[in-house]
């Protein structure tokens, strides 16, 4: 779900932007009333004020400091200076507050000598550049900075990104090798997802990481000429999504790991739970690649089969409740959705919808079960991002090149079953247990948690 905005407000005449990110601040009960240590916010500005700043009217910001006609934006360890700006025109502001895996753990409270350098280089016209996150390994051989982008707050991809740093360090203690890791997730902004793009390229980074389809799309799109190496992880099918020529000999500058899922096995542990299972609901957002085909492999499955089947879609978290209420209306004996990320960003709010109708819903990652769906059925979503870097290291320790290195797939077949779901839609989990394994290469448990973490503590 899209944060809601802490506050709006005008930058009026007299410029007052601080002193609505202040009222921001001090009106959440999330954040404290200061700048402080590891806080982040994002800034929505009306596109005018920025469009030849080249920031899209979106903006992730820590503090603004006005410097006399123009506006200084303290932005991702550089500043930005906006065109000169009218203030006979008040310039229409939001500010949300970022996700907790955003935050990155640096000081941001602007000290007096801080914002004084900061105005004079903005009064200048100069540039501040700072690396905007840590190195992963201190090592005596070559430095390699790496841009990680994320697409949304999301269990699964979010292993992938912890796991892919963590592989990393690992390799840079193996091989004395040095990797610069700046990482940021957009929150299925596009318009922000685009900028953190542009700002990796404006950073020279050796090597791009794009977790999940739209990511990937965004930064072949605008690396292709330039030939920067992206390795995208979490991509179901990436020549469906034309990121490349084959699975075997990718023929571009990309290359990555794929969290493929085999639709039809999911039918099938539907059909072993409830051989009487006569019409299976499908939710899912149509604007989301990595739906695509698995839903038209569904809807195959199902028709050999004789059974039917309704759809109902949503692009954005009210959608998605209200198609969730509608499979419950429309009786559906169960609900299949693919690795779809806008299901993904609702899924705490919803699942209850489906457990108290006792509907069990049939998902494409194990993080769906882990936020309350009957079960998840995929890849191991910590090994994919371990192979992610294992194929960075490949390409800039090795000096492989993406076009030929071939996309690595994995088997599916474990199955996650959340046991309190499974309870509530009346299933024994020791039955579903044995229904399940003949037909998976592994059946595990796990219970309602907001991430695998929270399982951890």
């Amino acid at each position: 779900m899209r944060a809601k905005p802490l506050a709006t407000g005008e930058w009026p005449s007299e410029g007052g932007l601080n002193g609505v990110l202040e009222k921001a601040l001090s009106s959440s009960r999330r954040v404290p009333s200061r700048y402080s240590a590891g806080m982040r916010m994002m800034v929505r500005i009306s596109e005018r004020a920025f469009s030849n700043a080249n920031l899209g009217g979106i903006a992730e910001a820590s503090a603004f400091v006005p410097c006399g006609a123009r506006a200084l934006l303290f932005f991702k360890g550089r500043v930005a200076t906006g065109p000169s700006i009218d203030h006979s025109k008040s310039i229409f502001l939001e500010v949300f507050p970022m996700k907790k895996h955003n935050i990155v753990k640096k000081v941001l409270a602007l000290s007096a000598a801080a914002a004084l350098v900061l105005s004079l280089a903005a009064c200048t016209g100069g540039t501040i550049s700072s690396p905007d996150g840590p190195s992963v390994n201190v090592g005596d051989g070559k430095t390699y900075r790496i841009g990680i982008c994320n697409y949304v707050d999301d269990a699964s991809l979010n292993q992938i990104n912890e796991n892919i740093q963590a592989r990393l360090k690992e390799i840079g203690a193996e091989r004395g090798a040095t990797f610069q890791i700046d990482y940021e997730n957009p929150n299925g902004d596009a318009a922000v997802m685009n900028q953190i793009i542009a700002n990796f390229q404006a950073d020279k980074v050796d090597l791009m990481v794009g977790i999940a389809t739209p990511v990937a799309m965004a930064m072949q799109a605008a690396t292709e000429d330039a030939k920067t190496p992206v390795v995208f992880s979490a991509v179901s099918d990436p020549v469906g999504a034309k990121l490349v020529d084959s699975i075997e000999a990718p023929g571009h500058n990309i290359t990555g790991t794929s969290d493929y899922l085999d639709t039809n096995a999911v039918m099938d542990l539907i059909f072993a739970a409830d051989p009487n299972a006569a019409k299976i609901g499908f939710l899912y957002d149509v604007g989301q690649d990595s739906s695509t085909a698995p839903i038209a492999h569904a809807k195959e499955y199902l028709d050999a089969k004789g059974v039917a089947y309704v759809e109902r879609t949503g692009t954005n978290a009210t959608e998605v409740a209200q198609a969730a209420q509608s499979l419950v209306a429309d009786g559906v004996d169960a609900v299949f959705t693919p690795t779809d990320n806008t299901i993904m960003e609702s899924y705490l709010a919803i699942y209850e919808t489906f457990a108290n109708a006792k509907i069990p819903h049939y998902t494409g990652a194990d993080s769906f079960a882990l936020n309350g769906a009957f079960l998840g059925y995929g890849v191991d979503y910590a090994n994919l991002g371990r192979e992610t870097a294992n194929m960075i290291a490949d390409i800039l320790i090795d000096g492989k090149d993406p076009a030929t290195l071939a996309v690595k797939t994995f088997d599916n077949g474990t199955a996650t079953v959340n046991t309190e779901t499974c309870a509530a839609v009346g299933f024994d989990y020791d039955t579903i247990e044995a229904a399940f394994a003949p037909l998976c290469t592994k059946v595990q448990s796990i219970t309602t948690a907001e991430s695998f973490g929270d399982l951890a503590g």
